[in-house]
């Protein structure tokens, strides 16, 4: 019986992808600062949210190759 924690029975080691949550993350704050700052916290959370996917998105697709 093979031993199971041999090296060749481990899977082939991938390289750790790129966090794009972070960005959500960080969109989310800044749009909702800014919005606060301006006196409009609601529109300036979602604005900051759809700029942090996007990021995320490009992000996504740049560490996709």
């Amino acid at each position: 019986m093979a031993d199971p924690t041999s090296r060749d029975t481990l899977p082939p080691h991938k390289d750790p992808s790129a966090a794009g949550g972070f960005l959500v993350a960080l969109g989310m704050l800044c749009g909702a600062g800014v919005g606060f700052a301006i006196g409009q916290a609601t529109p300036g959370f979602l604005i900051g949210t759809g700029v942090g996917v996007v990021a995320a998105v490009l992000v996504w697709l740049k560490d996709r190759r």
